[in-house]
């Protein structure tokens, strides 16, 4: 996954592209790409587990509903980059060119294209949530019935815009184009998402420590945080080193970024599961219990999404 420094996307160097012999195999690329990769398949049963009891064992709520999308985004991304760093790894190993350049493109389009989509979940989730706290009143009796639903449906809706507009860029036209491409979907990202998310968050943390003594913070809410700071510290840095890459830039090595991205990815189904078996003494519990008493908590009004 290591970028030529003049192509807008991720181009997989051959050992003659970076000055070694025809068949020496990178050592520090293959562990990298080998704890990525088992990074991804944890990541992988986490989010399944995640979709599986969202979807079918536990009841239905605003947050759910937002949850369950944010896990197929997940799920989806580290599909893309498991099938990216098998593919890699191949060619590392074989010394040779197993899929072409367009395909990997291609399948790094994709993966940015549910990156994206985590990053607007995260804000939709904080933002309603923020609202939830702040006009606790009218979001209990005048919330729209379905906004959890519409509100996920644009933003797959506007992911794929995005994605759609990028792609055709960058496959079928020239490289500047492409570069105008990424940069403004990542000034989409840095300016128009990210600071509500980080906002809302602030709001949410400030609210919970200036609470009644008495109340523990609710799990919910330790969640969203935990999963915003996560992502702020995991999955940011995928964003700004494309970003400072387009301006021939670069802070550290791909192999490093896209395994912060996949810790990202992968982390939230544990964090749910450790959050909600905490109580007073911690104990684990399955993860049906704990996914209960995190998004079935009193406070989360189970309402249709």
């Amino acid at each position: 996954m290591e970028l030529n420094q003049t192509a807008p996307l991720p181009t997989p160097p051959t050992p003659t592209t970076e000055g070694y012999p025809p068949c020496r195999v990178d050592v520090t690329d293959v562990a990298i790409d080998g704890v990525t990769l088992l990074f991804c398949l944890c990541g992988l049963l986490g989010n399944g587990a995640v979709l599986w009891l969202l979807g079918f064992r536990i009841r239905r709520n605003p947050i759910t509903v937002y949850v369950l999308n944010l896990a197929v985004a997940d799920f989806t991304f580290l599909l893309f980059i498991v099938t990216s760093s098998l593919l890699y790894m191949m060619e590392n190993i074989s010394c040779s060119t197993v899929v072409s350049l367009n395909y990997l493109r291609s399948l790094f389009l994709l993966s940015l294209f549910s990156y994206n989509m985590g990053l607007y979940l995260l804000t939709a989730i904080s933002i309603e949530r923020c609202v939830s706290i702040l006009f606790p009143l009218w979001y209990r009796c005048h919330r729209p019935q379905h906004l959890s639903s519409v509100v996920c449906a644009l933003l797959w809706a506007l992911s794929i815009a995005v994605m759609a507009a990028v792609t055709s860029l960058c496959l079928l036209h020239e490289y500047e184009h492409c570069r105008l491409a990424l940069i403004s979907m990542y000034v989409l990202n840095f300016l128009i998402f990210a600071p509500p998310m980080v906002i809302s968050n602030v709001i949410l943390f400030i609210k919970v420590l200036c609470g009644s003594k008495r109340r523990q913070p609710k799990r919910l809410y330790i969640v969203i945080f935990l999963t915003v700071l996560f992502f702020l510290i995991f999955g940011v840095p995928l964003s700004v080193w494309k970003f400072l890459q387009q301006f021939n830039y670069t802070v550290m090595p791909s192999q490093v970024v896209f395994l912060l991205a996949c810790i990202n990815s992968s982390i939230n189904p544990f964090i749910y599961f450790l959050v909600g078996s905490c109580r007073r003494r911690c104990s684990l519990v399955s993860f049906q219990v704990a996914f209960q008493r995190v998004f079935e908590e009193t406070g989360v009004t189970t309402i249709s999404s």
